[in-house]
């Protein structure tokens, strides 16, 4: 293994402090939860985790807190990841790949629109917050 300056060391260490903050409870309004059981890992759910942070960050949000969770017990449609936006209905998506992590940051996180294509859960109309 080559050995990095001290400046590559800095770098480092910012991008993954930046990436740290998404993953803190301080002052997070919204939150995604990736389920990361054996299944949801076998199935790509890293990859969903790692597109959820990239996205965010580029996007310059902060006020979404991200976690991982073990099985939420939707085997067959894993990946799944829980989104909880304040004012929306709180949803698991299914099948929730990198390409589809980017589009509930877009659509979900900024625009306020539920991925509806992705939806395998989410509580009845007359429960909704």
């Amino acid at each position: 293994m080559a050995k990095m300056t001290l400046e590559e060391l800095r770098k480092l260490r910012e991008g993954k402090k930046k990436e740290m903050t998404q993953r803190d409870s301080g002052d997070k309004s919204a939150q995604i939860i990736i389920g990361m059981g054996t299944c949801g890992i076998a199935a790509g759910a890293k990859e969903a985790f790692d597109a959820f942070l990239d996205e965010l960050n580029s996007h310059d949000i902060t006020d979404t807190r991200i976690t991982q969770t073990g099985c939420m017990g939707l085997c067959f449609s894993e990946p799944t990841v829980e989104v909880d936006v304040p004012g929306m209905p709180r949803v698991i998506y299914g099948n929730v790949d990198g390409k589809v992590a980017r589009r509930i940051v877009r659509e979900h996180i900024i625009e306020k629109k539920l991925v509806s294509d992705h939806i395998f859960d989410k509580p009845a109309a007359d429960i909704i917050k």
